[in-house]
Order: structure tokens, then C-alpha cells, then sequence
């Protein structure tokens, strides 16, 4: 397998062939107070859908919500990174397109930034291991409004856990309705 290679911005979509599935990702971090309770949401959308899978409201196959404890919002954004491409990996992506909101991540992936906050340092590490195991990946700034859909998960996250739920909450394609794991 070659080595997985960035690019600044999504290529254009193409059906899913003889490559695999190839995904787009929007992940979110929140935390009510810095820190504060905190959460990681995730959608991941087959990007062989057509052009619709670049809709910041295109329905995903999979979603990740995740009630972290208390965290930085910046932890809480690499969190939601790096759940959101185990999850991908797991699915069995060979390609994964990242569109998040938070510059800092998207400058620190491609190595344009330093990661100078030792909290991030093994978030980052995690999630470059993770990208390099597809074969094409890349990680592109977008505005905040565009990932409404894992900030929604975020919040469900954190609500969800303090009223007593469990605190994460994943949905993965099956043949059949979604599956949904949840974890106490």
C-alpha cells in the first residue's frame, strides 16, 4: 500500500470502486466552559452518493456521539477526529475526506502547524496513525454553520449523560435498520 497522501481540499466525488469506500467526514468537539462537560460528535457520509454527500446536511451512515467528561474544546475536537476515523477504519474506508471547523486541526494534520499543547500531542499522533492507514485522506477548513449535524451530536451527548443515559452513543450500517452501540 502506498503512502497516504493530503490534500487540501476534497476531490471531486467518484463513485465507490475497485479503491473502496470513500467517505466524508464532519466531526465537532464541544465543552459548555473550557473545560467543561464535554463531548465528540461525528457524522460519516458515503461520498459515492453523488454530489449531495457534500450537503453539510447529507445523511451519514454512520455517527458517532460521545459524552467525553470534562475537557477542553480542543480536546473534545481531536476526540471527535479521532473516534470519527477508527470508526471509518472499522467500516472499512480506504479513503476519508475531513471537513471540520477547526483550523488548528486542520493545520496541525497536514504539519503546517506545531501541536505545542501537550494534551493534543497523543490525540494528534493517534489520528496521523489513523490516516495513515488509508490510502488517500484529506482535511479541509469549513465554517462552523456546515457542521450543524455533529455539533447536534455533541450536545445530545451531553445532555444525554447528565440525565442518566449512556454516555456514548454510536450508529453503524447494518443490512437491516441502523445499528446502534451504546456504551455505559
Amino acid at each position: 500500500m502506498g503512502q497516504a497522501q493530503p490534500r487540501e481540499e476534497p476531490a471531486g466525488l467518484s463513485e465507490t470502486d475497485e479503491r473502496g469506500l470513500r467517505l466524508i467526514i464532519r466531526t465537532d468537539g464541544a465543552a459548555r466552559g473550557n473545560p467543561g462537560p464535554a463531548a465528540a460528535g461525528a457524522v460519516l457520509i458515503d461520498a459515492g452518493g453523488g454530489s449531495h454527500a457534500l450537503d453539510p446536511l447529507a445523511p451519514p451512515i454512520a455517527t458517532v456521539s460521545d459524552y467525553l467528561g470534562i475537557a477542553t474544546n480542543n480536546v473534545a475536537e481531536y476526540t471527535a477526529v479521532v473516534r470519527a476515523l477508527a470508526l471509518a477504519r472499522d467500516l472499512g474506508a480506504r479513503e476519508v475526506d475531513l471537513l471540520l471547523d477547526s483550523k488548528l486541526i486542520v493545520e496541525q494534520l497536514h504539519g503546517r502547524w506545531r501541536v505545542k499543547d501537550p494534551k493534543l500531542a497523543p490525540l494528534w499522533r493517534e489520528a496521523r496513525a489513523l490516516l495513515g492507514g488509508f490510502g488517500r485522506w484529506s482535511a479541509a477548513h469549513v465554517p462552523r454553520a456546515q457542521n450543524s449535524a455533529a455539533d447536534a451530536l455533541c450536545n445530545a451527548a451531553i445532555d444525554r449523560a447528565m440525565a442518566g443515559g449512556p454516555p456514548s452513543l454510536v450508529v453503524r450500517p447494518t443490512a437491516g435498520p441502523a445499528r446502534r452501540d451504546t456504551r455505559e
